[in-house]
């Protein structure tokens, strides 16, 4: 039996979707979703993000079965990631345009500052191809391993945490990576570029998630939405993946 999803959670993949879109994260393209338990989740309305409706709902999703009429191609990736990482309780595709600028050289944003150790562990995934065969998603989220982040190759990225709400804090912080990464590039030379990085040590030290690191971030995504419940939002131990 499908299971119905709970009003807070329809509220919170919504927020998270206007909240990716407010930020640049998502343009026309794009999408989110939230684990409902171990077989199904539930994902945003099939349309650019920023325009999904105040009470709009998404559809629920099984982990292993033919995607529901409607739903976008590249969800099989949000059905691949959910039965590879029983971790995961959300994940973003987003399009965010310095890390796809960078995507097509091949970067990946180093961990420079500090929300940039967040994404230390992220992959690089070299494809350029949309995700829409069940075979190539699995292949990519096997790739993504145990990291918050997979950045495809002049298509984007993936990122996942342990609710939605970490998993759009780490779009955000990913994209803030990319942005500092552009930066220094511009400004510094090769060997500066290659030297100014965080050392192992100094990352392990900056990723901290106490002090309401995420829940603040996550204000500022969304704080002004008109669906946004403070008390409904999750932020779980972050999982930050091995470097």
């Amino acid at each position: 039996m499908t299971p119905v999803p709970s009003p807070a959670l329809e509220r919170r993949v919504r927020v998270a979707a206007r909240a990716l879109s407010h930020h640049g994260l998502v343009q026309a393209w794009g999408h989110c979703s939230a684990r409902i338990d171990d077989e199904h989740f539930l994902v945003c309305a099939p349309r650019p993000m920023g325009r999904i409706a105040v009470g709009e709902a998404g559809t629920v999703v099984h982990v292993a079965q033919p995607l529901p009429d409607g739903v976008l191609g590249e969800v099989r990736i949000h059905q691949q990631v959910y039965r590879q990482r029983p971790d995961v309780g959300g994940v973003c595709r987003v399009m965010p345009p310095k890390l796809v600028a960078l995507s097509t050289l091949g970067i990946v944003p180093s961990p420079r500052h500090g929300v940039g150790a967040f994404n230390a562990a992220c992959r690089f995934w070299q494809d350029p191809r949309l995700l829409r065969d069940d075979g190539l998603a699995a292949e990519l989220v096997a790739h993504l391993g145990d990291a918050p982040a997979l950045v495809m190759r002049a298509n984007g990225a993936v990122t996942v945490g342990g609710s939605i709400e970490m998993a759009a804090g780490f779009a955000w912080c990913l994209e803030d990576a990319a942005r500092i990464e552009h930066d220094v590039r511009a400004i510094g030379a090769s060997a500066e570029v290659d030297a100014c990085r965080l050392t192992p040590d100094e990352i392990g030290l900056r990723q901290v998630s106490s002090g309401r690191v995420f829940e603040r971030l996550w204000d500022h995504m969304c704080g002004s939405d008109p669906e946004a419940i403070e008390a409904e939002a999750q932020f779980p131990a972050p999982a930050w993946g091995t470097a």
